[in-house]
């Protein structure tokens, strides 16, 4: 299936206007003046091209991987793209070239996932009701240990300053995966329990891979199956307390 996708364009709220994001271009506008100003050298020059890697797609790669990076220590707000184009050593041109500006790159580097969220779905239902939790730590905990975690961090170093990270987050945990996972168990207050799994999950993330509280955030796969997954199980599954009318 192809990837999903978490801009506004696949179903995403319009981010909400709490604050004016930072300029998109600004370092592509001063890095050219700077390379086309008095007694610098022309960018077709030998020496000016030397360590620069060509404008295909090797450099487009380059960039996703040094902006994950990059977004996931500054998060979106102070993230540059000259940082980003120097850490993929390109010419800073070649975001507004490739993405569009800072923007463009954030949504395909971080919130644009090589996989269908449906998949996830089914991969964590398939053993039945009785190991959802256990299934959806260990689904999470692998993928962020792996090549998932600098999405991660860098969404949620970016939620404060950034209305569309929120956004991307709020619904990837709660529309995209929790409330369908809630809605296989048949039970009651799907919505609920959806928005407590994400709280759960959202705080396992941050505690280990944002602020590394230890001993968590060096403990094993196996340790926080064991040690979290009861508490989604409760979630999802077992009576949650609350009085019905």
């Amino acid at each position: 299936m192809p990837p999903s996708t978490m801009p506004p364009s696949s179903g995403f709220p319009a981010p909400c206007k709490t604050g004016t994001p930072p300029t998109v271009g600004h370092d592509d506008d001063v890095t050219t003046a700077r390379e086309n100003g008095a007694g610098q050298q022309s960018p077709q020059s030998p020496s000016r091209r030397r360590g620069r890697r060509p404008a295909g797609e090797d450099t487009r790669a380059a960039l996703l991987e040094a902006a994950r990076a990059v977004f996931a220590e500054n998060g979106y707000h102070h993230a540059t793209v000259r940082t980003i184009a120097q850490r993929a050593g390109v010419d800073p041109a070649m975001v507004k070239h490739w993405f569009g500006g800072k923007e463009g790159l954030f949504t395909q580097a971080v919130l644009q996932v090589p996989f269908d969220f449906r998949d996830v779905v089914a991969d964590v239902t398939a053993d039945g009701p009785e190991r959802l939790g256990e299934n959806i730590v260990r689904r999470f905990v692998t993928t962020w240990d792996g090549a998932g975690g600098d999405r991660f961090v860098a969404l949620v170093r970016s939620i404060t300053t950034y209305a569309e990270a929120l956004d991307a987050l709020r619904d990837t945990l709660v529309n995209q995966l929790f409330t369908p996972i809630a809605q296989v168990t048949g039970s009651d207050r799907p919505d609920l329990r959806a928005s407590l799994c994400a709280t759960q999950v959202i705080g396992l993330g941050m505690s280990r891979y944002v602020a590394g509280i230890e001993p968590l955030a060096s403990a094993d796969v196996e340790t926080l199956v064991a040690t979290i997954a009861p508490t989604l199980q409760r979630y999802l599954t077992d009576d949650l307390g609350i009085a019905t009318d």
